[in-house]
């Protein structure tokens, strides 16, 4: 930064351009630091004038998204000193949360709304001010440092971080930085809790452990990053609800939603500091400890957490299921929690082709998928636990649940699975994202995988950019809607991994270019939670949606399930296998080298190139006890 021209009543202090400020800014272990360094090109010395404003108002994240209360806590005297400063503030709650600002060295002149330094400039001699801003809450306590010694703890960490993550290169410096983008997103997002690390959903407001969120997260990176997966199954186990509670739509053996511990939250009057209004969370929590077991045969963590697996087993026969059909329904029990409890849960999402609302108890179509993989998931573990019968059992439910949901889905008219059943078992015969996930969870038929393929790369779904999460020429179609037409790209990369599953490579990867051409458009690369659904036209950005979060984990997440639908990848650590399918890899991108993939306790290299005849596959680094399965 610089100046403008600065002009006194004497006439021009200092022209524009003459002072340069350099801003250095980073969050550690809930501490802001920053450095501001000033550097004069005036010939003689100057004095000017550095200043800080502040201020705090201590706004719950629900009432900055939202209508503002009228009741709040009391705001307490600042305790002002030389060179520190503490806001404070007590709710309603009775939790004392405060800031500590820290500023060095110490300025001419501080008061609870700012400081003021006068910095003694010589020609081309930088001098540093440094200012650190803490956040507590009694009765924890956030130690401050100095901005270097928390610069290098920092860095220290992130290459420690980077260090213990498989590494990916390519020939296009594109692609590259939408893959080191994300990452970073990811890194930034992820949060080291008790139970281990944990992608929070995404800034700004969703900053906290979602359980849906988490868990397509942990899917996504599973292949690259299995300590992901096991941090977010360990925290949702140890968060697993034990008894019903209306109001927080809990109910025993159900998976977290979102958990919150804002003002709102612990007084009640919002449900969610922990809340369970999510119909998806549990079925996906068994599956993806299926997807982990398979990934890493950490058959000791799936013991640990087998309780966890029973109990939503359980929650998927009982309560999952309302009505006693064999198929897992929603509806809301607390009057304060979400009208709609799949991914889609926006208030207009669910609805029948005429444009009517849909009214409970839901059964939604992918979360059958999800069933269906949780099933088959248990079977794969209770085996690998020496418990060949309850493994029966559930596989014989995983193939029952197969034939009812395709006679009861299926709509011929549409080609494609309808949206849901409404509480009267009607279906919602509408063309939706929805049944590319049914792909993804395993449970649509081999016959029915090219027919819903067809309808969703048809250009009333594929907008050139992603697949809509509502067809247009459908009643609600709105390309601008959040769940009625938007494009997100954690939902299309779900899609593609399911295509890839029933082998259909091609649309997998035309996904996969579609979203890597929409990646061009953003800033810095960095894929928003959604963008608008209006076609694709030459020369025109995709259209951003206003609210959008950015970063949002599983938006960051999105790329490297991408990558693998495109490569068709899979790890087999049980059996120390590396399967490659029929790999694809966009327009101009030639050669793609992942580097310390570790399968089953073995690090290796895997290396795609492209030549005239496909793409060559090669596996170094091997001790020999991996297999590379190629055709």
């Amino acid at each position: 930064m610089t100046n403008p021209d600065l002009v006194t009543a004497s006439g021009l202090h200092l022209p524009v351009a003459t002072i340069h400020l350099t801003i250095q800014s980073f969050l550690w272990r809930e501490v802001l630091y920053q450095q501001v360094a000033v550097t004069s090109h005036v010939a003689e010395e100057i004095v000017v004038a550095l200043g800080w404003r502040f201020a705090a108002d201590y706004a719950d994240i629900f009432d900055v998204r939202g209508p503002r209360r009228f009741r709040r806590g009391r705001d307490l005297a600042a305790d002002v000193q030389s060179n520190r400063i503490v806001l404070g503030y007590e709710g309603r709650d009775g939790i004392r949360r405060s800031t500590h600002l820290h500023v060095d060295p110490s300025p001419a002149a501080v008061s609870e709304r700012g400081i003021n330094h006068d910095l003694r400039l010589r020609p081309h001699a930088p001098v540093v001010v440094t200012m650190s801003a803490g956040c507590e809450r009694v009765p924890s306590v956030v130690a401050q440092g100095t901005f270097a010694d928390a610069r290098s703890a920092a860095l220290a960490t992130l290459q420690h971080d980077r260090a213990e993550q498989c590494r990916i290169e390519t020939s296009n410096d594109r692609l590259t930085g939408w893959l080191d983008r994300a990452g970073a997103d990811l890194r930034t997002l992820t949060t080291q809790l008790a139970t281990g690390p944990y992608p929070y959903a995404g800034l700004p407001w969703f900053n906290t452990p979602f359980g849906r969120d988490g868990l397509i997260t942990a899917w996504q990176c599973l292949w690259l990053d299995p300590a992901l997966a096991r941090g977010v199954l360990a925290f949702l186990a140890s968060t697993q609800a034990t008894d019903y509670r209306p109001d927080q739509d809990a109910e025993p053996g159900k998976i977290l939603h979102e958990t919150r511990d804002g003002e709102l939250a612990t007084l009640g009057e919002i449900p969610f500091a922990r809340y369970y209004g999510s119909v998806d969370s549990t079925p996906l929590f068994v599956a993806l400890a299926g997807a982990y077991f398979e990934r890493t045969a950490d058959v000791a963590f799936i013991r640990s957490i087998w309780p966890a697996v029973e109990a939503a087993l359980a929650w998927i026969e009982r309560d999952g299921d309302r009505d006693g059909d064999g198929f897992v329904e929603y509806e809301r029990r607390s009057t304060h929690g979400l009208l709609h409890q799949g991914w889609k849960d926006s208030d207009d999402a669910v609805m029948h082709r005429d444009g009517s609302t849909a009214t409970g108890p839901i059964a939604l179509c992918e979360v059958q998928g999800y069933v269906h993989a949780a099933w088959r998931a248990a079977a794969m573990l209770a085996r690998a636990l020496g418990d060949a019968p309850r493994g029966d059992s559930c596989q014989v439910r995983a193939a029952a649940l197969r034939d009812r949901f395709d006679e009861a889905f299926w709509c011929e008219e549409i080609g494609t699975y309808a949206l849901a059943l409404d509480g009267r078992k009607v279906a919602c015969a509408v063309r939706t994202s929805n049944a590319g996930q049914c792909l993804f969870g395993g449970i649509a038929k081999p016959a029915r995988a090219p027919v819903v393929a067809r309808t969703l790369m048809a250009a009333d779904s594929l907008s050139g950019w992603g697949i809509r999460t509502l067809a247009a020429g459908e009643t609600r179609f709105n390309p601008m809607g959040y769940h009625t037409g938007g494009v997100w790209p954690h939902d299309n990369s779900l899609i593609a991994e399911g295509l890839a599953s029933y082998d259909l490579f091609h649309e997998a990867s035309l996904l996969f270019q579609a979203q890597f051409d929409a990646s061009l458009h953003f800033d810095l690369q960095r894929m928003p939670e959604l963008f608008c659904g209006f076609a694709r036209q030459p020369d025109e950005a995709p259209m951003p949606y206003p609210l959008a979060c950015a970063p949002q984990a599983w938006a960051a997440g999105a790329v490297f399930l991408l990558l693998k639908a495109s490569l068709g990848a899979d790890i087999d650590a049980i059996n120390r296998r590396v399967i490659i399918g029929n790999p694809r890899l966009p327009a101009g991108l030639d050669t793609l080298f992942i580097s310390g993939l570790d399968v089953g306790g073995v690090n290796v290299d895997l290396g795609f190139d492209r030549h005239d005849r496909g793409i060559a596959v090669s596996l170094g680094r091997n001790d020999g006890s991996v297999t590379l399965v190629h055709p």
